[in-house]
């Protein structure tokens, strides 16, 4: 596991010499050489010193390789007008070298440390390479929501470290003792952070105001965290999760359905596919809180499927940002005479937003719906309310963008660049793919 470090330590001072393809690259030859690092067992292996990396640590920093490239090459523009594109770079490695060690730590105080760490390269891109003036707002609701969150989580975790001594993920084990408060601090960082209803006001304001590379990352890579996260602390949690995690369930599965209705009268593009974010990692937190196998691997799933999926749409949107100025959906009617070509790669990415066949979302709703009604049969009608708002407003979106009359300030055709194609295909073409490979999550 070192030596990945290593390599993408050596790639930083590459982002001083204006070498922006040449980083690009580098970053797949990577990903390509750590997809033969597979592991599918549910302990540490490929141990170094204090990394480690076991399947769930392995699908979601293989996913951090490929959303962090994909950043580069949606951030095109920043390299062609030349606007600090050295330091943005630099940034995104940084970020990616903070998400690798976060998701590799072997340790409770490591992972917090990475965690915490992450908040720091997000906040330079939202701040140096956002949009509107709104960005330092955006950017200080997503610092202090997610600092007020994790200082409490530190408190516990030195609590435990003095009274048994280990933080090491191999040796937690379940704290059988019912501290509400105890519990609620441990996993009220990762709360925040996916993040779920009622402290989830950062994510839209973020997502809107972030470029596009940090809307890709924040929707890709930094909600997965918050579910890593309760992934490997529920282990010790295990006594007090049974007697309190149906206020969680309860609390993602109405949100979820509170949200969709939130979505069926958004008229900013961006904000519409982040408020979509809340629903689905509503749901993976729904999931990973009944405990059961169908509720984490689904989780699981879900986590990858929404991560590609996700940040595909927000590729989407930023193309029609950077043509027309406006992510408005009052203004951007139409789109499917402007740009023809494009409205395919709406339709397919917009279909899986809304889980349809064969994509990976409909894996992970399907594993999540057998969680989620096995541990309480009332949650059916919830679950399917929110399916059939996730298509209305998937189809709103898509059908306001693409069709209606064309706004007449929009004279031009305009046609895709390749590397726009291509960007989307990468976004697509793996939801495809990882479905035929999906034997692994039942291994």
């Amino acid at each position: 596991m070192l030596k990945f470090i290593l390599f993408t330590l050596f790639l930083m001072p590459l982002s001083y010499f204006s070498c922006w393809w040449l980083v690009h690259f580098g970053l797949f030859i990577l990903m390509f050489l750590f997809y033969f690092n597979f592991t599918s067992s549910y302990y540490f292996c490929n141990m170094s010193y204090f990394i480690g990396c076991d399947v769930i640590s392995y699908l979601l920093i293989l996913l951090s390789f490929f959303i962090c490239g994909l950043m580069i090459m949606a951030s095109e523009s920043i390299y062609r007008y030349d606007y600090y594109s050295n330091l943005f770079i630099f940034f995104i490695i940084l970020l990616f070298l903070v998400l690798f060690m976060s998701f590799s730590s072997n340790s409770l105080i490591l992972f917090y440390l990475f965690f915490e760490s992450s908040l720091i390269p997000t906040l330079f891109l939202i701040f140096g390479w956002g949009y509107q003036p709104e960005r330092l707002q955006a950017g200080m609701y997503f610092l202090f929501y997610t600092l007020f969150s994790s200082l409490p989580m530190l408190v516990c975790i030195l609590y435990f470290y003095n009274l048994y001594g280990s933080l090491n993920f191999s040796l937690l084990f379940n704290f059988d003792y019912y501290y509400f408060i105890f519990y609620l601090c441990m996993i009220f960082s990762f709360l925040v952070k996916m993040p779920m209803f009622f402290v989830h006001v950062w994510l839209p304001k973020a997502h809107v105001e972030a470029p596009v590379s940090g809307s890709m990352i924040l929707a890709g890579v930094l909600l997965k965290l918050g579910g890593y996260g309760l992934f490997r602390v529920f282990c010790m949690l295990i006594s007090s999760g049974m007697s309190y995690n149906y206020v969680w369930v309860g609390i993602s599965l109405l949100g979820g359905l509170f949200i969709s209705f939130v979505c069926m009268r958004q008229s900013d593009l961006k904000s519409l596919i982040a408020y979509s974010s809340v629903i689905h990692m509503g749901l993976v937190l729904g999931g990973i809180m009944t405990l059961n196998c169908w509720g984490l691997f689904g989780a699981l799933v879900m986590m990858i499927a929404h991560g590609l999926c996700s940040s595909g749409l927000f590729c989407l949107a930023n193309i029609v940002y950077e043509r027309l100025g406006t992510r408005s959906l009052f203004i951007i009617k139409g789109l499917i005479n402007f740009m023809p070509t494009m409205s395919l790669w709406w339709f397919l990415l917009s279909s899986y937003n809304m889980a349809a066949p064969p994509s990976l979302n409909l894996m992970g709703e399907i594993m999540l719906f057998n969680s989620v009604v096995s541990w309480s049969s009332i949650n059916t009608f919830v679950f399917l309310i929110m399916s059939f708002f996730s298509a209305a407003y998937t189809l709103y979106m898509y059908s306001y963008s693409q069709h209606g009359m064309i706004y007449s300030g929009v004279i031009s055709f305009g046609v895709g660049y390749m590397r726009e194609y291509l960007l989307l295909f990468l976004h697509w073409f793996p939801l495809n793919l990882i479905i035929f490979m999906s034997g692994m999550m039942f291994i």
